[in-house]
């Protein structure tokens, strides 16, 4: 099997088994994020410990394969980080898609640095970018706390 092969298999794992895709019944934060042009529709609910540790976060909602998709290796990539560290992965994330080919972040295990990478071909599809960073966007709006929904318009 190739990378590209591989690349697409956990990302249709992703789609169609996502990963803490509930709400959570202990949550301290909570965003909405919404594409307007696709329609996906994100809401994350996340636990910070008082460390601004992430000590559970998880999402609902519906939208394309690549934004449940993307929701999914989110929440398993970022749960237990610190916050700091989880800003970190996001922007290195954002980054891959928009400009670079490789994430260049050191604290993701192999397959965590595989699965995030997987994402990577969606920045040949600039429309499909938004459906893969609408719930990163959202997870910061929920640390943040930042009133409104979270939009990949803005």
């Amino acid at each position: 099997m190739d990378i590209k092969e591989l690349y697409q298999e956990i990302v249709l794992d992703h789609g169609k088994n996502p990963r803490n895709k509930n709400k959570l019944k202990s949550f301290n934060k909570e965003a909405k994020g919404h594409n307007p042009l696709c329609g996906d529709k994100i809401h994350i609910f996340l636990k910070l410990d008082n460390d601004k540790k992430v000590e559970d976060i998880s999402f609902e909602g519906e939208g394309c394969a690549i934004s449940i998709a993307s929701a999914s290796i989110m929440t398993e990539t970022i749960k237990g980080k610190e916050f700091n560290v989880a800003k970190k992965i996001l922007e290195n994330f954002l980054n891959m898609l928009k400009e670079s080919s490789k994430l260049r972040i050191n604290s993701l295990s192999e397959d965590e640095n595989t699965t995030m990478m997987s994402l990577s071909g969606v920045k040949r599809f600039p429309m499909r970018v938004k459906c893969a960073t609408l719930a990163w966007h959202t997870f910061m709006h929920a640390a943040e706390e930042k009133k409104g929904t979270a939009n990949t318009e803005k």
